[in-house]
């Protein structure tokens, strides 16, 4: 799959709420994903992703709604707007607005970078 495929693909599952599927099938082996500065370490290989993931989804009591923007492809990389409002278990309800950013290397997300404000 090239980019806008890997793009497409990420979009749909995640769409569905298959996030944790999405992960199994089009992230690398030796992804690493990255949070902002100062909201927690780096996070390296599909099963550690995963796991941070599923604990973040856990997290969440209920989703009153949720969207992501069509992907935007340059060369190797995409680019979405998700947008969430959930209760979660521990800080109740909060609405949620980040850029995520992702780079495909042979076909499968190598990287995964948010941007978000903290208010």
């Amino acid at each position: 799959m090239d980019t806008k495929d890997v793009a497409q693909k990420w979009a749909q599952l995640c769409r569905e709420g298959k996030n944790l599927d999405c992960i199994n099938e089009l992230y690398a082996e030796n992804v690493v994903s990255k949070e902002m500065p100062g909201m927690g370490d780096d996070v390296v290989g599909r099963q550690n992703v995963w796991n941070k993931s599923k604990n973040w989804l856990e997290s969440v009591e209920d989703f009153h709604a949720s969207s992501i923007s069509e992907p935007v492809v340059a060369g190797n990389f995409f680019t979405a707007k998700m947008e969430f409002d959930c209760t979660f278990k521990e800080r109740g309800r909060q609405k949620m607005e980040e850029v995520c950013v992702y780079e495909v290397k042979d076909g499968k997300i190598a990287s995964e970078q948010y941007f978000y404000s903290m208010e």
